[in-house]
């Protein structure tokens, strides 16, 4: 087990700096994986040239960093899945939109030599336009929500399709698990992955975003439902006040309801490969983005550091 290393990344953006900044500050903090989804001061990944995209590799190897996982912004994020017609996919503006996003970023992952490409799995209703998270309650006391089996069909004609894709461009799909998504609890995750039956589907996972779902054990049973899918962490961490009525707070890493210790020791038990892409969400009283990173990096470390020394 001495030989086994924890993938320390960060999600870029967040820092909210210039891009070259941004990238410094990535490497003096101990990240070497990035997870970039858009870029201040250029133009939108979806969007760039081939040169453009050129010079983004240049910049991030000439930094000594490696982006393990792209996006042109967040595809399928904010599309109701109940708005959408399997047979007229292509008649909706949003998912037209975005599932041309989503090819050009396999485009861009292929032609950076970047493994994974990253989007959403739709939003349960009501979620960012008109009927204020009315699914919510269903979902806090089912522990995540319980998918219709119309969704659910709904969901496994999509992404076969954009799976199809990911095959073409030789990339892998990650879906990101937040909660105000279709696959924000392990549980949720596994069941599609179950019907797509594909090497090319993985995870992004947010425990703490399964934590805020009243998913139970999400340090153990989580991690192991995961565990065949698991490409990167989205780390965070939060309390939860009521979960009833979505009230909670974003706090540093360590200080919250996620079991980051045991998650931490799982992946150095059965040696995973996922990279830890280190997130902020809270922010220090009086702080910025960049306090609320190294707060959070530092949190990581220390736990990272814990468990090591308990394993020696």
């Amino acid at each position: 087990m001495s030989d086994y290393d924890f993938k320390l990344g960060i999600s870029l953006p967040e820092l909210q700096l210039p891009f070259e900044e941004s990238l410094a500050t990535a490497k003096e903090l101990g990240a070497q994986y990035l997870w970039v989804n858009r870029i201040s001061d250029r133009p939108p990944i979806g969007e760039m040239s081939d040169e453009e995209v050129d010079q983004l590799g240049e910049s991030v190897a000439a930094h000594g960093l490696e982006i393990f996982l792209l996006a042109a912004a967040s595809p399928f994020k904010h599309l109701d899945l109940t708005q959408l017609e399997v047979g007229a996919l292509d008649e909706h503006e949003g998912f037209r939109s975005d599932f041309k996003a989503i090819k050009r970023s396999m485009d861009v992952a292929n032609r950076l030599n970047v493994r994974g490409v990253n989007a959403h799995a739709f939003a349960w209703p009501g979620e960012y336009h008109g009927a204020g998270k009315a699914t919510w309650p269903m979902r806090w006391l089912t522990q995540g929500g319980i998918i219709a089996k119309s969704d659910m069909e709904k969901l496994v004609a999509i992404f076969t399709r954009v799976l199809e894709e990911a095959e073409r461009y030789d990339v892998d799909l990650v879906l990101s698990m937040l909660p105000w998504h279709y696959t924000n609890t392990s549980t949720n995750f596994r069941a599609l992955a179950e019907q797509l039956k594909s090497s090319r589907l993985k995870a992004l996972w947010g425990p703490a975003d399964s934590v805020n779902c009243g998913e139970p054990e999400v340090a153990t049973q989580g991690f192991n439902n995961l565990r065949p899918y698991l490409y990167g962490l989205h780390l965070k961490d939060l309390r939860v006040i009521d979960g009833l009525h979505l009230d909670f707070e974003y706090c540093p890493i360590g200080e919250g309801d996620v079991d980051y210790p045991t998650i931490m020791y799982n992946m150095r038990q059965h040696r995973c490969d996922a990279v830890l892409s280190v997130a902020t969400h809270f922010r220090p009283e009086g702080g910025t983005p960049m306090d609320a990173m190294r707060i959070n990096y530092g949190n990581l470390q220390k736990i990272i550091r814990d468990v090591e020394n308990e394993a020696s």
